[in-house]
């Protein structure tokens, strides 16, 4: 009987004893890891560029993104989400992060969430999904039922569908039509995906939605200027911003800035 091949995320660690390692060792060790992602990314842009030229033109008609996975991969998915916003200014909801398992699961595992191979789909429905719209399934694993299942669904329903996987022959792989595997081996903690796994999709995520965002038009130069104005820190960073692009003083940027709400309002509007 043939045996079925260990995923390169369950690999074993290249490490052994590691409750033997002294602190020092233990970080050095992980940092030497670490070090790995970002050329295992690096070697993937071409598969990112895909994707993300499937994203542009269909946001730009309207559509939205939507990131769905289990565990840490959903997590990370809603990370990116919740960050598009504040960051860019894009409306609730044109980038949506979904878990299994529900928001209960950002904070606590929810036991066989992700083995449910229908919900995804359900979970997917309930926004009214639509082929103006793009999905992409994260998981380090490439085998999570509940992201492979929505995929499925999607393009039996002309959705455009990518991934953020680890396992470059995955069955997620397979299903995707713009697919990303980025391989960074296996993990320090044997299967602790969490780590080096989780470490790539979060700079795949960064890659993928900032790059879509600044072909939206979000950005100017390159300064946030439709950011929201949610704390302090913002407000200081808006005022410079007026600042150096309208050579005013601190006093009269601050005014300007609050007068108009965000940096693109006060530099369109300046001097009217």
């Amino acid at each position: 009987m043939k045996k079925t091949p260990i995923p390169v995320t369950e690999a074993s660690s290249r490490y052994n004893d590691l409750e033997r390692m002294p602190v020092k060792e233990l970080l050095n060790n992980i940092n030497r890891e670490d070090k790995n992602v970002p050329t295992a990314v690096e070697k993937v842009i071409p598969a990112i560029e895909k994707l993300v030229d499937a994203i542009i033109p269909r946001m730009k008609k309207g559509g939205r993104l939507f990131y769905m996975g289990a565990g840490t991969s959903g997590r990370l998915g809603i990370v990116d989400a919740s960050e598009c916003p504040p960051t860019f200014g894009v409306p609730q909801g044109m980038v949506i992060g979904i878990i299994a398992g529900g928001d209960a699961a950002i904070r606590k595992a929810v036991e066989f969430a992700e083995d449910d191979t229908i919900q995804g789909w359900k979970d997917l429905k309930k926004y009214k999904i639509t082929s103006k719209d793009v999905v992409i399934g994260i998981a380090a694993s490439g085998t999570t039922p509940y992201v492979i299942g929505a995929l499925e669904q999607c393009n039996k329903n002309n959705i455009a569908t990518g991934c953020i996987t680890c396992n470059p022959n995955s069955p997620l792989v397979k299903v995707s039509k713009y697919p990303v595997a980025v391989v960074v081996g296996p993990e320090f903690v044997t299967g602790s995906t969490r780590m080096k796994a989780g470490t790539a999709q979060k700079l795949v995520l960064n890659m993928i939605s900032t790059s879509v965002m600044i072909r939206l038009g979000r950005i100017k130069g390159n300064k946030m200027v439709d950011m929201q104005l949610s704390n302090n820190k913002l407000v200081k960073r808006g005022t410079r911003i007026l600042e150096k692009e309208l050579h005013i003083s601190e006093q009269k940027a601050k005014k300007l800035l609050l007068q108009y709400g965000n940096v693109r309002n006060a530099l369109n509007n300046a001097g009217k």
